[in-house]
């Protein structure tokens, strides 16, 4: 399991899931099937085949959800089990041992096996409740209240809005991978270096807006610095464990328990202020119209939302409206920043070095851009600043592609490495071979990058579902 920007799928399909055949505690067979194998077993256990395609489609979804929301929070492995889920429906959802799947049943899992509800703006699967709503009622969906609405006429989409709330989306097409536990393997120390050294931070990072003794970690890197140690240390006496700075398994759990209990507090707590008490815009500009710095603080929003929990992402459309200000609000009191709305110095400064920490430590390849602006800045050698990060990640990616272009290390520096690159892409675009990057260089790195990153190109100021004639 991985943590992941926009751009990436956020959550995989585990190849197989194991099952605990009884109550959490109570002694038990485990067994590990394929999660396809699940999906089938447990549809087929809790619905019946000859209910609407709707409505079983709409119930596999929610069976899909709940499993891929037990394995992605670690539910039951975070408290000490050696299982990703149990087969008694009044815990997780039935699983009945050697059972035979309906041919109905069989037919749609195999085609909608990799796909999952999730709310707009947040990466975990939702777990969704559901009851049969005749004999039991429960605030989520009514298995028997499916069949009526798809005989309205209702498609699985509709349906699950119906119960689950219009801000929902299904991910389809996610990736199947073999699944192992997050533990690292070995303990993580102070001086250690790796992709669990980041997610730790991360979590614990969530963990200290409940629990503000644990100090916020800076930078957000994969170093186990002291910054982090002394976190780790306070994590460990608040929760009663040995306090040694060191993340062994029982500490590297407690944290994974502990976030997704945060997590859940964010999501029913009221976050932010209202909007009438929000101060005025940070620039004075036009209502509509379109800036490009707006537009990196709404792309440096979305990195973070997909860290942090109270973040909520936004729309990239360079307008500083009230979803921007609401954002950036959650950014501050995240950060322990004075909550203006406003982005001052202070806060544009904990936004870029806490999104240069987290993409420093991933590959091109897992990094989505979206369209930017011009930023009406010319960048050329011994320029410093977040435009020079944002075009090496977009050289560093195209040149993974094109290996006439040398790899760039983005930094924020626009050092020689930098400008070589510049001069070799411009060299084979047909560009003022000049190493500077001005209004025509930005706008064809750009659009070469979206070509090659998703085989899609749109013109300067295009954003998603808009046309330009």
């Amino acid at each position: 399991m991985s943590i992941q920007i926009p751009g990436l799928t956020n959550v995989v399909i585990p190849s197989s899931i194991t099952v605990h055949l009884g109550k959490p505690s109570e002694p038990a067979e485990n067994i590990t099937v394929p999660f396809i194998d699940y999906v089938k077993n447990v549809a087929s256990s809790e619905v019946y085949p000859t209910w609407p395609e709707a409505s079983l489609r709409a119930n596999i979804y929610a069976i899909i959800s709940i499993a891929l929301n037990r394995i992605y929070t670690e539910w039951y492995r975070s408290r000490g089990y050696n299982f990703d889920i149990t087969s008694d429906p009044q815990y997780d959802q039935s699983f009945v041992k050697d059972r035979g799947i309906f041919d109905s049943i069989d037919r749609i899992t195999d085609e909608i096996f990799d796909a999952y509800i999730v709310r707009q703006g947040r990466i975990e699967p939702l777990y969704a409740t559901f009851c049969d709503g005749r004999t039991s009622q429960c605030d989520g969906m009514y298995q028997w209240g499916t069949v009526d609405l798809a005989n309205q006429g209702m498609i699985p989409y509709d349906i699950l809005q119906y119960y689950y709330g219009n801000d929902i989306n299904i991910n389809a097409d996610t990736p199947v991978v073999n699944f192992r536990e997050t533990y690292p393997g070995s303990p993580m120390r102070l001086g250690d270096t790796n992709q669990y050294v980041l997610i730790a931070k991360m979590s614990l990072n969530t963990i200290s807006s409940n629990y503000p003794a644990i100090p916020k970690i800076s930078p957000l890197n994969s170093t186990f610095d002291e910054n982090m140690e002394a976190a780790v240390k306070e994590f460990q006496y608040i929760f009663n464990l040995p306090v040694t700075g060191i993340i062994d398994k029982a500490t590297w759990y407690e944290i994974r328990k502990i976030y997704v209990s945060v997590r859940k507090l964010a999501e029913l707590s009221s976050q932010g202020i209202l909007i009438s008490e929000m101060p005025e815009d940070i620039v004075n500009i036009d209502e509509g119209q379109v800036v490009p710095k707006v537009q990196l603080v709404q792309y440096f929003l979305n990195v973070l939302s997909a860290y942090y929990e109270s973040i909520p992402a936004v729309d990239i459309d360079g307008i500083l409206g009230p979803q921007t200000r609401s954002s950036i609000i959650e950014f501050q009191k995240t950060l322990n920043l004075p909550v203006t709305g406003l982005i001052d110095d202070e806060t544009w400064q904990a936004m870029y070095d806490s999104v240069l920490g987290i993409l420093r430590e991933l590959p091109p390849k897992a990094i989505a851009l979206p369209t930017l602006l011009y930023p009406n800045i010319i960048l050329r050698e011994g320029v410093t600043n977040p435009e020079v990060f944002i075009i090496q990640e977009l050289l560093s990616y195209i040149s993974t592609v094109v290996p006439e272009i040398p790899h760039v290390d983005p930094d924020g520096i626009f050092g020689p490495q930098t400008a070589a690159a510049v001069r070799a892409y411009q060299r084979l675009y047909g560009l003022d071979e000049n190493g500077i990057v001005a209004e025509e260089t930005w706008n064809s790195i750009v659009n070469t990058y979206r070509v090659l990153r998703f085989g899609e190109a749109r013109a300067p100021g295009q954003f998603p579902g808009t046309n330009i004639q």
